[in-house]
């Protein structure tokens, strides 16, 4: 249920209208624009007359939201969020972009790509340390030594960082290093761990499921919120299909849809969906004219020395003139890169 406020509502009317849903046993989120006020009482009460709140002072309306994503829905916030760190906005007119080696391989070799990232005017250097693998006997990421080098590349240049995030045990770990959570395509439906990454402050990055539908993705996304970290970002990277041509399905057609249905800001990762480097350049460039809020982009200078992922790693000099092809693009829309 959501219970909209009077522009003009005072703060004791405010909180009469909480502690009253409270009584009758709603758990209560808020969420305060620069005009409106806007609550969301979360709690199935079958039969609960929604007169009853609607009577009360200071209240403009009220509605049941009937899809299943409460909080993640577009009705619970007009908005859009936007995630701020530090000096860094995702979410606004300006297109955020990470990127760096699926995996930390080496000091050198995140500090040579690090360096290309911060040339190219990305923010966000991202990198594994923990990589969850479809094989048990291939590389699995140099834990917190890897975290350390991230960190340490990542300061060096000015950057953000963002890594992956397997288990409940490796959070305080990780969030000593990173800015921001990784939650992989295959923990999309690890409900212990979504729970426990809501009991933190740190902005999640949440992939969609190898073949999650998009109801399937926001119901994760809702543990989260529901958990109380409202700093969340959905990540369209492919899903499985029966096409053999590429690695995944990039679906496309999942940015508008998700802008559509829900105020969380929306990354494209080309890199996973296509899982090769010439169709990287395509994708991230229709990503961005599809209304991607950031792109997650691959780079390697040694792609075939690559302990992960090095086929759809795109070389630095590559990248940078992918960048300059976006910015085109986002201006074309009203954007800015």
């Amino acid at each position: 249920m959501v219970v909209i406020l009077k522009n003009n509502a005072s703060e004791t009317q405010i909180e009469d209208v909480k502690k009253h849903l409270e009584d009758y046993g709603f758990q209560i989120h808020e969420s305060r624009g620069e005009v409106k006020t806007i609550i969301g009482a979360i709690g199935v009460k079958p039969g609960f007359d929604i007169r009853k709140i609607k009577i009360l002072d200071g209240v403009s309306d009220v509605y049941r939201v009937t899809v299943p994503f409460k909080m993640a829905s577009r009705n619970f916030k007009e908005g859009n969020t936007v995630i701020k760190i530090g000096n860094i906005e995702i979410g606004t007119d300006e297109i955020v972009l990470m990127a760096g080696p699926c995996a930390v391989e080496s000091e050198d070799q995140i500090f040579r790509l690090a360096k290309v990232v911060a040339e190219s005017g990305s923010k966000i250097l991202r990198g594994g340390a923990f990589k969850p693998r479809s094989s048990p006997y291939s590389f699995q990421g140099m834990g917190e030594e890897g975290l350390k080098i991230m960190r340490a590349a990542a300061d060096e240049y000015g950057l953000l960082v963002v890594t992956e995030v397997m288990q409940i045990h490796q959070i305080e770990l990780i969030e000593k290093y990173t800015d921001i959570f990784q939650l992989g395509a295959r923990n999309m439906q690890n409900f212990g761990l979504l729970k426990e990454i809501g009991n933190t402050s740190t902005p999640v990055m949440l992939k969609r499921g190898l073949a999650a539908t998009i109801e399937e993705w926001l119901m994760s996304a809702e543990y989260i919120l529901a958990n109380g970290n409202s700093e969340v970002m959905l990540c369209e990277r492919g899903i499985r299909t029966f096409e053999t041509y590429t690695r995944n399905t990039f679906d496309l057609s999942a940015i508008p849809v998700i802008h559509e249905k829900s105020h969380l800001p929306v990354v494209a990762d080309p890199s996973h969906a296509t899982g090769y480097r010439t169709h990287v350049a395509p994708m991230a460039r229709a990503a961005v004219a599809a209304g991607a809020d950031s792109l997650m982009i691959e780079i390697h200078d040694k792609p075939e020395e690559a302990m992960s992922d090095g086929p759809q790693a795109l070389l630095p000099k590559d990248y940078l003139t992918l960048v300059q092809e976006l910015k085109v693009i986002a201006k074309a829309i009203g954007r800015n890169l």
